[in-house]
């Protein structure tokens, strides 16, 4: 994000510039001209002042591109630009991210972390639902080849995770396909074990259980003074009894110290698992930018909430 606010040149590809992308448009990357690609006229222009429109086929343009370059003289590697990627390298250094596992609960980033670890030589097709074990995924399992990851990004269609593992299974049946779930997304399609049973597909089902509607809940916390509402999930089944009413292996792990043990019997137990992660119930995931605010607004770990962005209920 402060790479997006800090730099003279955009090239967008296909982009939509929705509000996930550029939070206060008023103050995205006013210090930027932006070069934007795109077969669609309509888009351009639509949400963001662009310089450089290009409409087209991004196949034909990149192509076009590219010869382009290969006609420039001087360098354009990352070298001609050492102070800039120092720059990026000390906003990663000063803003790492958090979630080291301590004695309680199990962490969520140290449970993903943990199946990124078990399952990364696998090269796993990896699919996500929505919530905060969405964003976690993103930041936490790192080794990501391209066409890896899949998820509904910013369209947040909750339930998208169990579907989209087994879209994924059918189309590489001897791969490993990995589901990192909410318990609250996964509620929304949990009706799909039958036809995972029924297809004998594999797909190792991790639920990150806190037993809420955990984004909303952060968001509840932190702009509406805990004034949480309908993100209670205390009242849900049973994961692991669910699982082996559909004929499948169901697991569950509470222990920090069991998890990895866990995580490797699921990846090598024949036929698809489901495990019930209990994870820490309040954990929020950081870093998170307010609704309205700048994407530069970033709040992290400790930072006080502005008095501007605080929603008040008495």
């Amino acid at each position: 994000n402060m790479a997006m606010t800090h730099c003279d040149l955009i090239i967008a590809i296909g982009a939509r510039f929705d509000d996930r992308v550029t939070g206060k448009v008023s103050e995205f990357a006013t210090q930027a001209e932006i070069v934007h690609i795109d077969i669609d006229p309509t888009s351009i222009r639509k949400t963001v002042h662009v310089d450089l429109p290009i409409v087209g086929d991004v196949r034909n343009v990149l192509r076009a591109l590219n010869a382009e370059l290969r006609t420039m003289r001087g360098d354009v590697s990352p070298a001609r630009f050492p102070e800039w990627y120092e720059q990026i390298s000390m906003w990663r250094a000063q803003h790492p991210l958090r979630g080291e596992q301590d004695g309680g609960a199990i962490k969520p980033q140290f449970a993903i972390d943990t199946i990124y670890r078990v399952t990364e030589e696998a090269d796993p097709y990896v699919a996500t639902g929505v919530g905060q074990h969405q964003m976690w995924s993103a930041q936490f399992y790192r080794g990501r080849k391209p066409r890896r990851w899949l998820t509904s990004g910013g369209l947040g269609t909750m339930g998208f995770g169990l579907p989209a593992a087994m879209g994924a299974q059918v189309a590489f049946p001897n791969d490993l396909v990995v589901l990192i779930d909410g318990d609250g997304s996964f509620q929304m399609s949990l009706q799909e074990l039958a036809t995972l049973v029924q297809y004998r597909l594999p797909v190792k089902m991790f639920i990150m259980n806190n037993q809420y509607l955990g984004m909303v809940r952060q968001w509840q916390e932190m702009f509406y003074d805990r004034n949480y509402a309908e993100v209670d999930l205390t009242v849900q089944p049973d994961f692991v009894k669910l699982a082996e009413a559909y004929g499948m292996t169901g697991l569950r792990v509470t222990d920090p110290g069991e998890l990895e043990a866990a995580v490797r019997r699921a990846v090598d137990t024949p036929g698809p698992v489901l495990v019930d992660v209990r994870v820490a119930r309040e954990e929020n995931c950081y870093p998170i930018i307010p609704a309205g605010a700048a994407i530069k607004d970033i709040l992290d770990v400790g930072d006080p909430i502005p008095a501007s962005l605080s929603c008040k209920i008495r």
